[in-house]
């Protein structure tokens, strides 16, 4: 059973034709955004300089080709172990929604998912083993994380969308098995929230849950790549649980814990030490990550939940921060004290994607572009680097949304 998921030290289609957003930088053609979405006002040179400049930075300092011929693998060095699902998934993301900018992109997806299937679960061949050492052997159980496959699935379906399915890998194909495997074994068949991963089906952990796994968007892109209504179901209840969770705890804030309980009935934020730590019920390094998965769904699909949602959270930052992004931290309780002190990208980051869905916002979302670009990319951070650089194609427009 995987316990330790991460050790932090400060640790629907596409839109085809031009879309102008906001006051910021117009859209270019293909962009996936609702009309009147925000931009950030920098040129479209400089924002794509900068993800230029964070990819270049990431396939330097986090992929590793120690692990086989022709394989990938995405070094996760402030994680509990060398390689972890999370970070996998991430590599197959990002590397597929840089595909037209960088002709070395497909092999490295490629490589990733060769890596990937050389590390099935124990319990689900179709899934990843979750973590491996720095000799590339599975460890720590050889069981699942449902947010590494999640990603690996939907990263798949964007180089589908990138690049079609009749090459040397049916992207379509290998996307499809991962998703009907996620359904079978990290979904609670009762309540239909997400499972902690192929493990979380007993007594302890079945009717828990992790925010950051509640992504709408994925989940639309699953219903469509499978036909399955199954996944609208699991995307309603997870949007509703939103609506629970800021209703109920975080009706100043918006904000999410980490962790929640009781998915079978009285949903509430998860105990202290839960899980990772003592923050597992506030919004610290697992649900920092929500404005972006849910405002990702917000700023691509009409009618989204996520939409008044994530403003809610938009609202609020700038309000804590009187207008100024400097003064984001790493970490809060429901209610809006601070946890930890401290910026760090993944918390900075996610609140843009957030920012563009409200559309008196632009001074705001500017500023925060600002901001992110002022950090330095770190080569010990696989965490704030991969999340830093999957917001900075999304605000500048390269997102490709399956």
């Amino acid at each position: 059973m995987r316990k330790s998921l991460r050790s932090m030290a400060v640790a629907a289609g596409l839109v085809a034709s031009l879309v102008t957003v906001g006051s910021g930088a117009a859209q270019a053609a293909g962009s996936p955004y609702l009309p009147g979405i925000l931009r950030p006002s920098a040129s479209q040179a400089d924002q794509d300089a900068a993800v230029m400049k964070y990819w270049n930075f990431w396939k330097t300092n986090f992929l590793s080709t120690k692990c086989g011929s022709g394989t990938y693998a995405v070094l996760s060095k402030d994680a509990d172990h060398a390689y972890v699902a999370e970070g996998e998934g991430y590599g197959i993301t990002i590397a597929a929604m840089i595909g037209n900018k960088d002709s070395q992109a497909r092999s490295i997806v490629d490589g990733i998912l060769k890596f990937v299937k050389a590390h099935p679960s124990v319990n689900n061949k179709d899934l990843h083993a979750a973590e491996q050492d720095a000799n590339c052997k599975s460890v720590n159980g050889s069981d699942s994380a449902t947010d590494g496959d999640l990603e690996i699935a939907y990263g798949l379906l964007i180089a589908d969308k990138v690049w079609g399915s009749s090459g040397g890998v049916n992207y379509k194909s290998e996307a499809v098995r991962i998703i009907n495997a996620i359904k079978k074994s990290e979904v609670n068949s009762s309540t239909h929230f997400m499972l902690l991963g192929d493990w979380g089906n007993d007594a302890q952990y079945k009717n828990a849950s992790r925010s950051s796994d509640w992504m709408p968007g994925h989940f639309r892109a699953f219903a469509k790549a499978t036909g399955d209504s199954t996944w609208d179901t699991i995307r309603t209840t997870h949007e509703n649980a939103v609506s629970t969770l800021q209703s109920q705890y975080a009706s100043s804030t918006g904000l999410l814990p980490d962790f929640v309980q009781g998915t079978n009935g009285t949903l509430k934020p998860a105990k202290a030490n839960f899980l990772e730590g003592k923050y597992d019920g506030a919004y610290s390094w697992n649900a920092c990550r929500d404005p972006w998965r849910m405002g990702a769904d917000a700023i691509t699909f009409d009618g989204s939940k996520s939409l008044a949602q994530v403003r809610k959270m938009n609202t609020w930052i700038q309000s804590f921060t009187k207008g100024d992004p400097a003064k984001i931290e790493s970490g809060w309780t429901l209610a809006g004290k601070k946890t930890e002190s401290g910026e760090h990208p993944c918390f900075t980051a996610p609140f843009a994607v957030a920012a563009m869905t409200d559309p008196g916002s632009q001074a705001w979302l500017d500023k925060l572009y600002t901001q992110i670009n002022k950090f330095s990319p770190d080569k010990n951070d696989y965490y704030g680097t991969g999340i830093t650089l999957q917001v900075l194609l999304i605000l500048s427009g390269n997102y490709v949304a399956a």
